[in-house]
């Protein structure tokens, strides 16, 4: 019997067994995993908040979502669009003239100096759908190349792992970020993250208010989430449990790099990171996530329009670029990767969402009518990480109608 979700009761029982071992086998301290089908919902919460104690995790836990910030940011740069107070084919240099007159890098890998003009300004869409000529390259050499180590000595967030506690203000960092040349032409590449970090300060400097803000109340309150934020207040650091990444002797081991009392996210960020700075709970975020998947509506409130999410959720990239970004599995729209064909059990066309590298993942398959959430606090590359790899699989298996 599968009841009217469409969801196998004993391959649900399943699935929290395979994640019950990872926390056995110590390769994260806790687990929280949501799925919700044709109205309802399955949650299962498994674990500690720390690696070897004893205070468990549960279902309303706190986790560093990194990356799964970046719908969010999406979402608010499309409710201005609405109102008309962003236009996304036009210029970005009024409201962000750090970013005008650009010069390109000859080369990725070429001197911060050795440059040549852009060829066209930098407009919203291209923030949105990070081809806006700044970011990070995915590959490992990339990292040597003249223009992050020049990110890296003017101390700019973005260019690499999340780093909510950046020492800059907003407009800091954009005049900071306005002294580097772009990577590639405006348009010609997708580059990861830093598009998200510049939307949060347009975000800003147009509705005139901090970005936390506006999301809270343009999205976190008309969509109930309550305990999403930039910062925990100290009355619920009992509910973020301490952070992990693997040790890197390959030992398997997990060392912490955050802990709560003394947690980067429980002070209020000189910079409010729309890239990776949230945090946010399961149920908070199904909130969000089911808003999409309800194309734009809330119980009974729209946020966005139908043909908002649908672009969102749209591809943006050539073939080309998807190869360049993502091997050519998937693509990207405003936030999120879009599913462009079927590779794997849970690859289906036109699911969508993001993970984020503090140990979550969230996404929406509209034609299943699903919505899944992993919530952890073990960093890493999602797809290298087999909780991650066994939790997408453990959920489309459970799919039996």
């Amino acid at each position: 019997m599968t009841g009217g979700s469409g969801l196998s009761p004993r391959r649900l029982d399943r699935m929290r067994d395979v994640m019950s071992g990872h926390v056995a086998a110590g390769r994260v301290p806790g687990v929280v995993t949501l799925v919700a089908r044709h109205g309802e919902v399955h949650a299962d919460a498994i674990g500690t908040t720390t690696a070897g104690g004893t205070d468990p995790v549960r279902r309303d836990t706190l986790f560093r979502i990194s990356s799964m910030t970046k719908p969010v940011t999406a979402v608010a740069a499309l409710i201005l669009v609405e109102e008309c107070r962003l236009r996304l084919d036009e210029p970005v240099d009024g409201l962000l003239p750090e970013l005008a007159g650009r010069r390109v890098l000859r080369a990725p890998d070429a001197p911060v100096g050795d440059t040549v003009p852009a060829r066209r300004p930098i407009t919203v869409r291209d923030v949105l759908d990070f081809r806006l000529g700044l970011g990070m390259i995915l590959e490992e050499a990339a990292f040597a190349y003249p223009i992050y180590d020049a990110a890296r000595e003017l101390g700019i967030t973005g260019f690499g792992p999340p780093a909510p506690d950046s020492p800059h203000s907003p407009d800091e960092w954009m005049r900071l970020l306005g002294t580097l040349p772009l990577v590639h032409q405006p348009g010609e590449r997708w580059l990861y993250n830093i598009g998200s970090y510049v939307l949060g300060v347009l975000i800003s400097r147009v509705a005139g208010q901090p970005l936390e803000t506006f999301l809270r109340e343009r999205i976190f309150e008309p969509l109930g989430m309550k305990d999403t934020g930039f910062t925990v207040p100290a009355g619920d650091l009992d509910r973020l449990p301490a952070a992990y990444h693997p040790a890197q002797d390959g030992s398997g081991t997990l060392e912490p790099h955050d802990v709560p009392e003394d947690s980067a996210w429980s002070r209020e960020p000189a910079f409010p990171d729309g890239g990776a700075g949230l945090v946010s709970t399961a149920d908070d975020y199904l909130a969000f996530a089911r808003m999409l998947l309800n194309e734009g509506v809330h119980e009974g409130e729209r946020i966005l329009s139908r043909p908002a999410v649908e672009l969102m959720t749209t591809d943006q990239l050539t073939a080309e670029q998807r190869l360049d970004a993502f091997g050519g599995s998937a693509g990207w729209g405003f936030g999120v990767s879009v599913g462009t064909h079927r590779d794997n059990l849970w690859a289906t066309p036109g699911r969508y969402g993001w993970d984020g590298g503090l140990g979550t993942s969230w996404y929406n398959d509209p034609d299943e009518d699903l919505v899944a959430i992993l919530m952890t606090q073990r960093s890493g590359f999602p797809t290298q990480n087999p909780v991650w790899l066994d939790f997408w699989t453990s959920v489309y298996q459970a799919v039996v109608d």
